[in-house]
């Protein structure tokens, strides 16, 4: 009888296993890159754009595309050139120059509908303490930002949508800002686990009532 409980139980656990959603692929996002001291090798940023100063003769490089986390996004595909970017703007006392390099990715990554334009840089020339986010602004209006303050567009690109989940797959994915879950279970599988403890319990009951 108690054969009987075992498979009645891993049943549960088979349908409740079965009802788990899909993992999300990726998410589509702005992702925000530097290369600093003249160098001109992208490396992931640490900070975001509104707090990240970058210094004199820098460049900074965003690209639009769906990336599983930081470790996995795509890379601006400009060089990080300053020189050639900037060379043409004069340098002037009391600003910086900060070369901006803008990818707006690729078809298969843009928006149902949406056509992702032609990736161009630009010299920003901006106060001596402006951030990574200023010197954006300055060269590539309109911004839209969500209220948790996530680069949503640059210069009106993507018109809707912020850092979206896209596709499905078995690997959990981080968020553009990296952000991790609560740890705890999901209301689903909470009410699932129930479910099968419910079924357990009427088995072992029926097993008892069989043997009396």
């Amino acid at each position: 009888m108690m054969r009987g409980a075992g498979a009645l139980l891993a049943a549960g656990m088979l349908a409740v296993l079965g009802a788990a959603p899909a993992q999300a692929a990726g998410y589509r996002y702005w992702s925000f890159w530097q290369a600093a001291g003249g160098g001109k090798d992208w490396t992931y940023a640490t900070q975001g754009p509104a707090t990240a100063r970058p210094g004199d003769g820098e460049t900074i490089g965003f690209r639009f595309a769906v990336s599983e986390d930081s470790a996995q996004a795509a890379k601006p595909r400009g060089a990080a050139d300053f020189a050639a970017v900037c060379d043409a703007t004069p340098a002037k006392d009391g600003s910086k120059r900060v070369a901006v390099v803008l990818d707006f990715g690729t078809a298969a990554d843009a928006p149902a509908g949406a056509a992702p334009p032609a990736a161009r840089t630009a010299c920003a020339q901006v106060g001596t303490d402006a951030s990574a986010g200023e010197a954006l602004a300055a060269v590539a209006k309109p911004l839209r930002y969500n209220s948790s303050a996530l680069l949503c567009a640059i210069a009106g690109y993507p018109e809707s949508g912020c850092g979206e989940q896209v596709g499905g797959g078995s690997r959990p994915a981080a968020g553009p800002e990296k952000k991790k879950d609560d740890g705890g279970p999901s209301a689903g599988l909470v009410a699932g686990i129930a479910a099968v403890a419910v079924l357990g319990a009427a088995a072992v009951w029926q097993t008892r009532r069989r043997r009396g």
